[in-house]
């Protein structure tokens, strides 16, 4: 399609949906948390649980926010919007995954979350690959402009997920979720501080 037949409103329609299945999920962590206070003493908290349920959360807000600079893509493709809509779609079944409907089968959070720590890893490898073509499709200026911390950051994001997946200490597990909550928050209040 040539620029001149670009319109403004596909860039809007294109928000619209990832806002609608970003906020399921805001909304499935913010109903999964405000059940511990609901339920104390039936529903412990489980820390590294809660230190994921935090990063997906503060990735979800980041995802929002970046997403902005999709206004840079010229010509809108369906399989763009599949991928863009996929993307969301994993931070949903992460949020799904962190809170499931009903912990019947298990003891506790942390009998839970380690039962299904493959599932939860793999969908945090993902999302980081996830993440690289995102940034790829911004255009090659864009991905530049982020310097070679950015590869290096994702792809030191992705071994360390897929040790994860196979390493049962929780030690490993406890460390790996500070670490990467600290070190993304600190990138992303040093790079995105200003919507530009």
């Amino acid at each position: 399609m040539p620029p001149e037949l670009i319109h403004p409103e596909h860039f809007v329609h294109v928000r619209i949906i990832i806002g609608m299945v970003l906020g399921i999920s805001i909304s499935r962590l913010l109903v999964g948390v405000s059940e511990f206070i609901q339920h104390p003493k039936a529903k412990r908290i489980y820390p590294i649980h809660m230190g994921w349920v935090l990063y997906l959360f503060l990735t979800i807000i980041h995802f929002w926010w970046y997403e902005f600079s999709l206004v840079k893509v010229q010509v809108w493709s369906f399989q763009l919007y599949f991928f863009l809509i996929l993307y969301t779609c994993v931070f949903a079944l992460m949020a799904s995954l962190l809170f499931p409907s009903s912990l019947a089968e298990y003891k506790s959070f942390e009998d839970y979350f380690q039962t299904r720590r493959r599932s939860l890893y793999g969908l945090f490898v993902l999302l980081q690959i996830m993440d690289l073509i995102d940034t790829a499709i911004k255009g090659k200026q864009y991905f530049l402009s982020l310097g070679i911390e950015y590869p290096l950051q994702q792809l030191v994001l992705i071994a360390l997920g897929i040790v994860a997946m196979v390493v049962q200490s929780k030690r490993y597990q406890a460390i790996f979720v500070f670490l990467t909550l600290v070190y993304k928050g600190q990138w992303i209040f040093r790079l995105y501080d200003i919507l530009n």
